[in-house]
């Protein structure tokens, strides 16, 4: 998961290690880029804490097959049980925190 600065794109590990060094490099990523507009990474954040604590644990896995059967198991029971980030800063806070009380928005649906 990477932002959409212009670094971290092909271009600059081409221009770091050279051109088929850096496809080569690039080739073994699958980039999911984050919006461009939001806080993404809270609930990027909230769900490694989450894989980390109830997933993991304590425990030392042993292998990568073990930790991908239980992460795995993990993700079922995480998707089954649909949790929802429940967000507690609101835009009044947001516009005072930062100054924005000039600025007009429209209540967002999502």
């Amino acid at each position: 998961v990477m932002d959409n600065l212009n670094t971290h794109r092909q271009n600059s590990l081409c221009m770091a290690f050279g051109d088929d060094a850096g496809r080569e490099l690039w080739s073994r990523f699958t980039v999911h880029y984050t919006p461009k507009h939001g806080s993404w990474l809270n609930p990027a954040e909230n769900e490694a804490s989450l894989w980390s604590r109830e997933c993991l644990g304590r425990l030392r896995i042993g292998s990568l097959s073990e930790l991908r059967r239980r992460t795995s198991l993990w993700n079922k029971d995480a998707h089954r049980r649909r949790r929802k980030i429940t967000w507690r800063f609101t835009k009044e806070q947001a516009r005072a925190v930062f100054k924005l009380d000039q600025i007009s928005t429209s209540r967002s649906e999502h």
